[in-house]
């Protein structure tokens, strides 16, 4: 989903949100410190594969995905990153990796981190490495409805 239409979408919610544009980066950390914003507020989509389908689930920049959470959370015999390649074709109006955490949209269901909730705020990409939506998490999460679990631990671990 590209800006406009990330936009277009919140716009139709009547959501209120701030658009940040940043030099190129690519990963959550490198946006996180292009937009000088902590880590914590940036989140990033991983998708995975639960029993053959996919998911997306919703970090915070210096999270990864705890495959054993993930599989508690969702009663998943089976949980596994996916490849790009599963996946991108699900994204036609994004650039790969810069998917917005709109899983709803795409036909995935969305499982986000609970210390996402913690804060007031989310920002995410918008479909492209160089520009970033923040806005509220309650409205983020009336959009969305994600699943609201236990799902990551810390990059250094």
């Amino acid at each position: 989903m590209s800006l406009n239409h990330v936009k277009t979408f919140l716009d139709e919610h009547q959501i209120r949100y701030v658009t940040i544009s940043h030099s190129p980066a690519y990963t959550a950390q490198e946006i996180a410190a292009c937009a000088h914003m902590p880590g914590r507020e940036v989140a990033k989509s991983v998708i995975v594969k639960l029993d053959d389908e996919l998911a997306m689930v919703v970090m915070p920049a210096p999270m990864k995905v705890d495959l054993e959470l993930l599989r508690h959370a969702t009663g998943a015999r089976d949980v596994a990153l996916a490849d790009e390649n599963e996946f991108v074709d699900h994204f036609p109006d994004c650039e790969a990796g810069a998917m917005p955490p709109l899983g709803n949209l795409y036909g995935m269901k969305v499982y986000v981190a609970e210390s996402l909730a913690d804060d007031e705020l989310i920002a995410f990409n918008a479909g492209s490495h160089t520009e970033l939506i923040r806005m509220r998490f309650d409205d983020f999460k009336r959009l969305v409805n994600p699943v609201i679990a236990p799902l990551g631990m810390p990059l250094s671990v």
